[in-house]
């Protein structure tokens, strides 16, 4: 039996480290994968921020984490700073997005909410309801952790309805210091069928190398697939037409996708 993407080739540009679960995925499907990672995941330069809140840690309501590479981050520095992961028992834990949430029961910190969507408006009514209504979120004080650069979204939605937001990077994400962009742009316009892209700085890294704000002319004829709505924002501000999003934010999800829009 033909498998839906035989004969198909697809570029994902999700960070090296992290690649390899999607591009399995999406070869099972009968795709040839060709990984071009357009960021790469790193610690920081300056932890001071990050380290003055988890020196504060019994002040915070709740914890907030983003991303399966918030918690990776963030536990390791609360770890490195002598601290234990039962000294969260005690702070409510937010998970944006099903691979957060195990990212976190892996290591043993209980989770008490996990957003059914994964926007800052769907995080937003999920607390809120969780609390007892936005009003209750008066005065909470909350700690934030994630990627050095990041939307203000949710932050702001939060302290608009009184509550008390500390963002603080835990890690960063930079341009690939081995990207070649004449290479690059060969394999771009080449025999791609589609172009994989799993968060808003995948996508920003490629305009970024291409010294563009319009991605639509580097990428002519590329069905463009976005893991979910803030990546396919990112994505349409950049020129693209997002013609693949699944409902779910997982990469079974973006594969499944992917073949399902080929198979029609």
């Amino acid at each position: 039996m033909t498998k839906p993407l035989e004969g198909r080739t697809v570029i994902v540009t999700r960070a090296a480290s992290q690649a390899e679960e999607l591009a399995t995925l999406i070869e099972n499907y009968g795709a040839k994968v060709i990984l071009c990672p357009t960021i790469v995941i790193r610690e920081l330069d300056n932890y001071e921020r990050l380290d003055e809140a988890l020196d504060h840690l019994y002040g915070y309501d709740w914890l907030i984490l983003t991303s399966a590479n918030g918690v990776e981050f963030f536990l390791k520095r609360l770890i490195n700073r002598g601290l234990k992961i039962e000294d969260l028992d005690e702070i409510r834990v937010c998970a944006i997005g099903q691979r957060t949430a195990e990212k976190l029961h892996e290591a043993h910190v209980h989770v008490d909410i996990v957003p059914s969507q994964s926007t800052a408006e769907g995080v937003f009514a999920t607390l809120s309801e969780f609390v007892g209504g936005a009003e209750r979120l008066c005065g909470l004080n909350i700690l934030l952790p994630r990627a050095l650069v990041g939307r203000e979204v949710l932050p702001k939605a939060l302290e608009d309805a009184g509550a008390r937001v500390d963002v603080v990077p835990a890690y960063q994400t930079v341009l690939p210091e081995d990207l070649d962009r004449g290479k690059l742009s060969a394999m771009l316009a080449g025999s791609g069928d589609c172009i994989a892209f799993t968060s808003p700085s995948t996508i920003k890294n490629l305009a970024k190398l291409f010294d563009t704000h319009d991605l639509g002319k580097v990428l002519p004829g590329l069905a463009i697939a976005c893991i979910g709505s803030v990546t396919a924002d990112a994505a349409v501000e950049y020129g693209l037409r997002v013609d693949i999003q699944p409902a779910t934010f997982t990469s079974a999800d973006l594969a499944h996708a992917i073949a399902d829009y080929f198979s029609k």
